[in-house]
């Protein structure tokens, strides 16, 4: 089956200030694209080499997969350790005369907090000499901010369809990337998994394994260094490095942050509310499981349209 979807522009908005943003965009809870934008020196310095020298011989633990398609369902990767400058010389190369499994192999560092289970990923604290290069735009309040985390990725590199919990600036600052998101009313034709997809190939999906992944409406945009993509939290999206790239990610609370999971440091655990809920829904489908087959289906049919009569929102696009 020929995949037929509905393709949409991401929207795209130059010279944005914050107040224009907080006003004009961020109301709208869609996402876009900011040019133009000051983001300081790193867009001009960020080269390999400067990478390699500021960021020198300290160890960074990265993924290595032999596929361009990370899938972090299956784990077709596996996690290795490598000196800073070592590890940026490999990923912006395309064959490797070094390497963990093959010689065409991607690779793909997420920063980390000092103890990741403690702690959330911060440029300023992992790589404050890079830090001190990158403007990172002021669209939210101190006390939203929740991480920024420092990304490189090999040239074909492709990451996991994805949502995440907290609204993020995605700064390209060097290297091409290509985004396709996906809006949270359409998470009933994603096949989730947690908070992934399980259609790895978004461009050449298996419809006969996932039929209604065709009725998914896809945005797209290209992302060329300097560029800003604001992604609204719960927005799945999807990535592929064009060319060797590195970027920083910011995100921030949208909610209160009591409604936050607060033993998150990747900013990935659903709201709690939203935990409880689906621990409840959970009880509630074993205790149909006393129920004969016709029964069971009855009342689950009956539970869904409970659900979608009392919490789908008809406001929401």
């Amino acid at each position: 089956m020929d995949l037929e979807q509905c393709r949409i522009p991401v929207q795209q908005f130059t010279d944005v200030d914050k107040n224009k943003f907080l006003q004009e965009i961020y109301p709208l809870r869609k996402p876009v694209v900011l040019k133009g934008l000051d983001l300081g020196v790193c867009k001009t310095r960020w080269t390999v080499d400067y990478l390699s020298k500021i960021g020198g011989d300290h160890e960074v633990k990265i993924h290595v997969s032999e596929m361009p398609q990370m899938d972090f369902i299956k784990k077709n990767f596996i996690y290795r350790t490598l000196p800073f400058n070592k590890f940026v010389h490999r990923a912006a190369e395309n064959k490797h005369n070094e390497y963990f499994i093959s010689e065409d192999e991607k690779y793909y560092l997420r920063s980390l907090g000092e103890d990741p289970r403690k702690d959330i990923a911060d440029i300023g604290n992992q790589f404050p000499r890079l830090a001190a290069d990158i403007q990172i735009p002021q669209f939210f309040d101190k006390d939203q901010f929740f991480s920024s985390v420092f990304r490189i990725s090999s040239p074909g590199l492709q990451l996991w369809t994805h949502y995440d919990v907290m609204d993020n600036l995605l700064i390209q600052v060097s290297g091409k990337k290509r985004v396709v998101l996906y809006s949270p009313r359409d998470a009933p034709y994603l096949y989730l998994a947690g908070d992934k997809s399980e259609v790895l190939d978004v461009d050449n999906p298996d419809l006969d394994k996932y039929p209604l992944f065709s009725q998914a409406r896809r945005y797209e945009c290209l992302l060329e260094a300097g560029d800003v993509l604001f992604i609204p939290a719960l927005w799945f999206h999807n990535t592929v490095a064009e060319e060797f790239g590195v970027g920083v990610n910011v995100f921030w609370k949208h909610l209160p942050s009591e409604c936050y999971d607060k033993t998150d440091t990747y900013g990935n655990k659903d709201p709690t509310a939203a935990s409880r809920a689906v621990q409840i829904l959970d009880r509630a489908l074993k205790t149909l499981e006393e129920l004969p087959e016709e029964y069971k289906d009855f009342y689950a049919r009956k539970m869904v349209l409970r659900i979608q009569t009392k919490a789908y929102s008809s406001k929401l696009e």
